[in-house]
């Protein structure tokens, strides 16, 4: 890519450079056919695969050039999102379990020139011949120490098998796994290591020892020090996560969970709640650690630490991101005991008793019924909510249109009159259902 188009990626993202990952990238994306990185969540590595990809494919060819494998919905949409917001005269799709396999279908029957999907899905659509998987010549793995985490290894060795003209493969991962399956066919890879300092130099690390019977009382008294700053509560087990939830209801505390037992759509309203004011605190497992389109997060909480290293730290990922400060706390009961992996001494804290109560955020979640596909976007619901709602703009904040669904945050103390005064308009003659999102 000349430099003007990468100027103009920066200018697009908002970013004054790319750092020396993704400049890496670039650079032996020339040189080598083959390439794995590794880097610690939070370090820009999407960008590190996705503008190589920029670089190689060829406009004049039809078809998907591009195919990018993550483990899970949440990363596929993010990385549709990045490169969307990268402003790119080519087009992305995404494939991912429990989405409507065949809006999918139509989708790939106009085939963009990238492909990002679940190795489950895209294996599906393999099988079931939905697009020419002929023209892929680029080949990435993201998170691929995560992806055979969650059991993914046979339907990649199936998509790969049946891809035949591709030039180029780039692996990341969080992880050094030393060792990589035969079918990648890896062993000639250049490896760029950025593992380095695992856990990130803004980061403070506190400790603080509470009694069993009253670790939910003194997550409560920490959330209220920490004025309910956007923050992430990890747990090692669903049933923490529920039980916490149930906690900060019963107290008035506005919050999201987030789990593998919640239905999919109940997982994105939570991250929509999450990303636009709606909510500040985050409950969840370490699916929450890895690959989700998150802002940027204040305080990470271990309520549980997690059995492995690994996990802690990508956990810690979270905050501190990209030059960010952020805050790490150990909630430690009297029975239990500070894993060997953490090897920064953390800083002693006390939980002080007497914060007051936060006060809560200022936005509530509306949702549309209508997205994507009904040819309805951003500009149309901004114009809906002022001309017909009657809002100012800045009465009005994140919009995130779905398929079928969009979700606006808007001032709560307009929420219930909004609904009112919208709640079966039109949106280019679709009516539409307005309400609060639940």
């Amino acid at each position: 890519m000349n430099n003007k188009t990468l100027e103009n990626i920066k200018k697009n993202l908002g970013i004054e450079d790319f750092n020396a990952i993704q400049n890496e990238s670039m650079k032996f994306s020339q040189e080598f056919k083959n390439l794995i990185l590794l880097a610690p969540t939070g370090s820009g590595k999407t960008l590190g695969y996705l503008l190589p990809i920029l670089d190689k494919i060829n406009p004049d060819i039809p078809g998907v050039q591009a195919l990018i494998m993550v483990p899970s919905r949440e990363l596929a949409l993010q990385i549709e999102k990045v490169f969307k917001s990268i402003g790119s005269k080519f087009q992305i799709n995404c494939c991912y379990g429990g989405h409507s396999f065949q809006i999918e279908q139509k989708n790939l029957s106009q085939p963009p020139q990238v492909l990002v999907g679940t190795p489950g899905r895209i294996a599906s659509h393999i099988e079931e011949d939905t697009f020419d998987y002929s023209t892929i010549e680029y080949l990435v793995f993201d998170e691929f120490d995560k992806a055979l985490e969650f059991g993914f290894l046979k339907d990649m060795d199936f998509i790969v098998s049946y891809l035949r003209s591709v030039s180029f493969k780039m692996l990341t991962s969080a992880t050094d796994l030393k060792e990589y399956p035969d079918f990648l066919n890896l062993s000639d890879a250049k490896i760029l290591n950025h593992l380095g300092a695992q856990i990130p130099k803004p980061l403070t690390v506190y400790q603080t020892e509470v009694k069993s019977k009253e670790k939910l009382t003194q997550l409560l008294k920490l959330i209220y020090h920490l004025k309910a700053e956007r923050m992430i509560i990890f747990c090692n087990h669903r049933a923490a996560v529920d039980r916490i939830g149930s906690y900060l209801k019963e107290n008035g505390l506005n919050h999201q969970m987030f789990h593998g037992g919640m239905d999919q759509i109940d997982r994105e309203r939570s991250l929509v709640k999450f990303r636009n004011d709606t909510s500040m605190i985050l409950i969840t497992t370490d699916l929450a650690a890895r690959g989700l389109d998150i802002p940027l997060i204040q305080h990470v909480i271990h309520y549980q630490l997690p059995p492995k290293e690994d996990a802690f730290i990508h956990r810690n990922g979270r905050t501190a991101r990209m030059h960010e400060k952020g805050n790490s706390y150990m909630l430690l009961a009297d029975d239990d005991e500070l894993p060997e992996y953490v090897n920064t001494y953390p800083r002693h804290f006390e939980i002080p008793q007497d914060a007051p109560k936060p006060k809560p955020t200022e936005w509530e979640t509306v949702y549309v019924s209508a997205g994507k596909k009904n040819k309805i976007n951003k500009i149309d619901l901004v114009g809906l909510f002022i001309k017909k709602g009657g809002l100012d703009k800045n009465e009005i904040g994140l919009i995130e249109v779905k398929d079928f669904i969009s979700f606006i945050a808007v001032k709560k103390s307009k929420a219930a009159e909004i609904v009112k005064k919208l709640n079966k308009e039109r949106v280019k003659k679709l009516k539409v259902k307005v309400d609060i999102a639940q």
